[in-house]
């Protein structure tokens, strides 16, 4: 089965390849068809994408400094616990019990039963507040999953060695091109990446200048990019160029943009 013509099982590969969960001789057979293959790459890339912005926008959750409190008790309990019990194996036995010593003894098992329960109850409390806890953050995750962008196009850019720099995507409900470098080329400062795309007939037009962040963010209509089948990233001057005269620059990746699969 080639993966490029059943388009629903390399998306649910690439999911698994971006997870980890594809392993052994699958996972090299895919590495080596995304060798090859720009959809392929582009589907693994994009997942990879996916959920590096998830980890991205959660939010670091600090715990409540009761429960480092009570974790810091448990152990102190536990150390204590355990050096009473080395005391009590290395001394000689006791002798037997005076007078009353029976009172002695019970009232020292009931404290001892009695510090048990608390903590153990303790331990119950601190695990409560602990799976509350998680299972905000649960729903929170869900919640982002949900409100994850939705993927029309992507497009996987590459130089003239066929080495990936771009991944670039484009999100219909939000009206954004996302686009995430994914090489190691750095413009100078007094120079700016455009995109252009680049339509079948006509010349090319600018979607918008990059800034030198790793996500850059660029506002775009469908119809910008609808039935375009390449994109191009030029260097410019600092601040790109009119969109009007096309590139000015050297063309330095490019790409086709490919529609996702409904």
């Amino acid at each position: 089965m080639h993966l490029l013509h059943h388009p629903e099982t390399l998306d649910r590969i690439a999911a698994s390849y971006a997870l980890g969960s594809l392993r052994g001789g699958a996972r090299r057979r895919f590495e080596a068809m995304a060798r090859e293959h720009a959809p392929v790459r582009a589907a693994a890339l994009l997942w990879q994408a996916r959920l590096s912005a998830v980890t991205e926008l959660q939010e670091q959750a600090q715990p409540d400094p009761v429960v480092w409190t009570r974790i810091h008790n448990l152990v102190q309990a536990d150390q204590e616990t355990q050096r009473l019990l080395t005391a009590r194996n290395s001394s000689p036995p006791p002798a037997p019990a005076a007078a009353g010593g029976w009172l002695r003894s019970l009232l020292l098992w009931r404290a001892a039963a009695l510090a048990g329960a608390v903590a153990t109850t303790l331990a119950l409390v601190s695990g409560a507040n602990v799976r509350e806890q998680l299972g905000a953050q649960i729903a929170e995750l869900r919640s982002q999953l949900q409100s994850t962008p939705q993927v029309n196009y992507v497009a996987v850019l590459s130089d003239d060695k066929s080495a990936a720099a771009m991944l670039v995507t484009f999100d219909q409900k939000n009206q954004r091109l996302l686009l995430q470098r994914v090489g190691d080329y750095h413009e100078a400062g007094d120079k700016s990446l455009q995109l252009w795309a680049l339509p079948p007939a006509g010349g090319p037009r600018s979607l918008g200048v990059l800034g030198q962040d790793r996500v850059v963010r660029l506002s775009a209509a469908e119809g910008d990019v609808r039935e375009v089948p390449m994109l191009a990233i030029s260097l410019e001057p600092k601040g790109g160029v009119p969109g009007a005269g096309g590139p000015t620059g050297p063309v330095l990746f490019k790409g086709a943009l490919i529609p996702k699969a409904p």
